[in-house]
């Protein structure tokens, strides 16, 4: 993380989920980094992708604290107590659809609008957690309707929004990163314990991408690994 500036400052969204919580472990052992906030349904000021309004108000309580260097969004939802990932187009419903777009596209949407300016003029990053299956090129299985759509769509406002900011904060970098597999709630239907990466070791690889993406990354889609992936 050396080329953020000595007493940088982050904010993880989603900080109490596998990949938000391992984020914040680390970014609070690292020496040059002065304060990192954790934002999630119960924290103060919270960030509920269920409530429109709590995105707003936790950026302006948060504003006036300064600038960030370091914004991570990593809510994300692939299934949950009623639904799991469709197989097939005789799955498709509204109620699925809705709550998978509300937390993997809606929400993030708005941290990009409330968030986006609280970004560090001379060196910042911002990026939401995406998914390689939200690759419309690289789709080659089918299925998993909700989860890849929602994606494709986060991967939209993402790279729209990268070309906003950058007329106003040219030195803003905004991503969407792909995390491949982690041992977390959200794999853990599908083997995640036996294939998946450890959290903190996927959030290590992850922060070193982000710590690596200059001015010359904005707008674009890349993995845990740095590789550049085809929208």
């Amino acid at each position: 993380m050396n080329t953020f500036p000595d007493g940088f400052r982050a904010l993880v969204i989603g900080a109490s989920g596998g990949i938000g919580r391992a984020m914040v472990q680390i970014l609070q052992a690292n020496p040059h980094c002065a304060e990192v906030i954790g934002l999630h349904r119960q924290s103060d000021p919270r960030v509920d992708f269920d409530d429109e309004a709590s995105i707003g108000a936790a950026a302006a309580q948060l504003r006036a604290t300064g600038k960030f260097h370091l914004i991570i969004n990593a809510v994300g939802v692939l299934h949950a107590a009623d639904f799991m990932p469709e197989k097939k187009l005789g799955d498709l419903n509204y109620a699925q659809l809705e709550v998978t777009f509300r937390v993997n596209t809606f929400g993030p949407g708005l941290v990009l609008r409330h968030f986006a300016p609280l970004l560090d003029a001379k060196r910042s990053v911002l990026a939401v957690i995406s998914a390689k299956v939200g690759s419309i090129e690289d789709n080659r299985l089918g299925g998993w309707y909700s989860y890849r759509a929602s994606k494709a769509a986060l991967n939209m406002l993402l790279k729209t929004a990268a070309i906003e900011v950058r007329r106003s904060n040219p030195q803003a970098v905004l991503v969407s990163l792909h995390p491949g597999t982690v041992d977390t709630g959200l794999s853990k239907p599908f083997k995640g314990e036996q294939i998946g990466r450890p959290a903190l070791e996927a959030a290590s690889d992850m922060l070193m991408v982000l710590s690596a993406l200059t001015p010359a990354d904005t707008g674009t889609f890349v993995s845990y690994a740095g590789e550049r992936l085809p929208w």
